[in-house]
């Protein structure tokens, strides 16, 4: 039996002048460690989504450091919020909804968030931070990455919810914070699976997914076998992507 294979967002990267299509170390041990087998997706921003897609049998959208471009969701002030990065947005924008429709399974983290909300007709804060009531939810600069990506808040999960599934009967949990935007106006279809105390959205679902479709603000991937719902999550995620490629071959 083949591995599912999940396809992995990427970043434009500049290194010593030269650019580079690269995705996070972190976010590919927990996709091996529950029997998945990463393949990094180009973000030129050109490619036909269809050829993306084939073959694929889920997709993880990652976090990254450039932000999505205001004019995705009808802002107009590209100073409020850069780096930005717009072939992934021209990427994985599409990429949404094109998974939402077939029912592959898809997990998105952080930015990936923001882009499921975007792609499904929302709009973000460019900087929540300077939300009336909102607490800092950028990493500390400077800081230790154990440091940076170590508790920061507490988020309520939604009853019955799937993040509430897999917490074990917890309401509330602690998770990190490394992020500028935050989502303003929510997508139609969309649930709230958790939020933080001060309002903001920190994980959401379609409603109308047809297979497991999942995106938080926060990074699980952090030391993820370190904590149980965030190997949960992983885990159920690869349920989901092995059950499609179970029914792929029994359909042949």
């Amino acid at each position: 039996m083949r591995k599912p294979i999940i396809g992995v967002s990427t970043d434009l990267v500049t290194i010593d002048g030269h650019r580079f299509l690269a995705t996070g170390e972190k976010y590919l041990p927990p996709l091996a460690a529950h029997g998945m087998r990463p393949r990094l997706l180009p973000s030129l921003g050109v490619e036909s989504v269809d050829d993306l897609l084939d073959g694929l049998d889920g997709l993880l959208l990652t976090g990254a450091v450039s932000n999505i471009e205001p004019k995705q969701y009808g802002a107009g002030d590209d100073s409020l919020c850069p780096p930005f990065d717009p072939a992934r947005d021209a990427t994985t924008l599409p990429l949404v909804t094109a998974c939402l429709a077939r029912g592959i399974p898809l997990l998105a983290i952080c930015r990936g968030l923001q882009e499921m909300n975007v792609a499904l007709g929302g709009t973000l804060h460019p900087r929540v931070h300077e939300q009336a009531g909102r607490i800092d939810h950028r990493a500390a600069k400077g800081e230790s990455h154990d440091v940076q990506y170590g508790p920061a808040h507490e988020v309520t999960l939604t009853p019955g919810g799937l993040l509430a599934g897999l917490a074990d009967g917890a309401r509330v949990i602690t998770v990190n914070s490394l992020h500028w935007q935050g989502i303003d106006r929510l997508a139609p279809g969309l649930l709230v699976e958790a939020k933080a105390n001060d309002g903001t959205i920190e994980a959401v679902r379609p409603e109308f997914a047809k297979n497991f479709a999942l995106a938080v603000q926060w990074h699980p991937e952090w030391r993820f076998a370190e904590n149980r719902l965030s190997d949960a999550l992983f885990a159920a995620f690869g349920r989901a992507v092995m059950t499609v490629t179970a029914s792929q071959r029994n359909n042949l």
